[in-house]
């Protein structure tokens, strides 16, 4: 129980256990010195949005792009109203907020007078300058690109949950070679939880000495969709990958950042499962015409030394061996008659 006597600790580094200080005088303190704050400008995505009906009050949460890390923000629906182009749910934005605190619930809430939408040409010129950065690290030099295996046991596979992008990928690589395996991690391949979650996936399948290939697949989308995946977190964990790893995220007009730091990268989901596994089909029919090859080498080298020897065999010396002894002998017994 708080004694009553006293004047309180003037700092919290002077409270004990037997001079604490009450609820409400921390609650107090904590409201003093969030109100010094100044406002700030805060970027982030639109996760949630609610209007309160009734009120001329709207609550969204906005969270970071990269981690799972998210805020309250209140707002007038004018505010909202205001913004030159609509704010939904998974809009990129930026917000100029000011904190709040309320100290009989001792919650913090953020307060926007005004909110942005970050348009496309804007993220598109933040991802070129990110990819300035990253190449100038040597990120994208093509001697760090790693080989892929020619006949990989079991391929790691990074996609969205039930999505068409795994099919593509299983159903094509097993028409090739029916005995491939997979490691499969499905994951959020956009909106706010796909660069962690990716980013883990990734980092798990890396580590599983039995993985010796890692395909991500996604398929396409919007720029919007696709900004995870030019997201410097999640390209910087590609790049620390050890294993092998195909990106396989857009169309041939898509080109996010995971793109250019994989080893190697695939047009579409199905042109990676071609990328990762060969066909047996065509495997066998290539032994098929090395075998040939090597029958019809192996009798073209018989014949012809076949007719060495029949050439050789052919010649006087070897055809009557005895000539040039008979020959010799017979000039001796000439030279000892004389």
């Amino acid at each position: 129980m708080t004694s009553t006597t006293g004047a309180l600790p003037a700092r919290a580094l002077d409270t004990t256990a037997g001079t604490p200080w009450p609820v409400r005088h921390l609650s107090a303190k904590i409201a003093d010195y969030i109100q010094r704050m100044p406002s700030v400008w805060v970027e982030g995505q639109v996760v949630q949005l609610n209007r309160r009906p009734g009120t001329t009050l709207a609550f969204l949460t906005l969270r970071d792009t990269d981690t799972d890390v998210s805020v309250p923000v209140s707002l007038h629906t004018r505010v909202l109203e205001q913004a030159s182009t609509e704010i939904a749910e998974g809009a990129h934005v930026v917000v100029h907020v000011t904190p709040a605190y309320w100290p009989k619930r001792g919650s913090l809430q953020m307060q926007a007078d005004e909110i942005r939408a970050v348009g496309v040409g804007e993220l598109l010129a933040r991802i070129e300058h990110l990819k300035r950065i990253l190449a100038a690290e040597g990120l994208f030099d093509p001697s760090r690109k790693k080989p892929l295996p020619f006949l990989p046991g079991v391929v790691g596979l990074v996609c969205g949950r039930e999505s068409k992008a795994e099919h593509d990928v299983v159903v094509n690589a097993r028409a090739r070679w029916p005995q491939v395996s997979f490691e499969i991690r499905e994951v959020a391949v956009q909106g706010t939880q796909a660069v962690s979650q990716v980013s883990a996936a990734l980092a798990e399948l890396d580590a599983d000495p039995s993985v010796e290939v890692i395909v991500v697949a996604r398929g396409g989308g919007s720029v919007e969709d696709l900004l995870p995946f030019s997201n410097e977190t999640l390209v910087r964990a590609a790049a620390a990958c050890r294993t092998p790893l195909v990106s396989a995220i857009g169309h041939e007009t898509d080109a996010p950042l995971l793109d250019l730091v994989a080893d190697h990268r695939a047009s579409t989901p199905t042109d990676a499962a071609k990328r990762i596994v060969p066909d047996i089909g065509e495997e066998r029919a290539r032994l098929q015409q090395a075998r040939s090859r090597i029958r019809a080498a192996i009798a073209h080298r018989l014949r012809r030394e076949e007719e060495g020897l029949a050439a050789m065999r052919s010649r006087p010396v070897l055809a009557r061996p005895h000539t040039v002894p008979d020959a010799e002998a017979e000039r001796v017994a000439h030279q000892r008659q004389a």
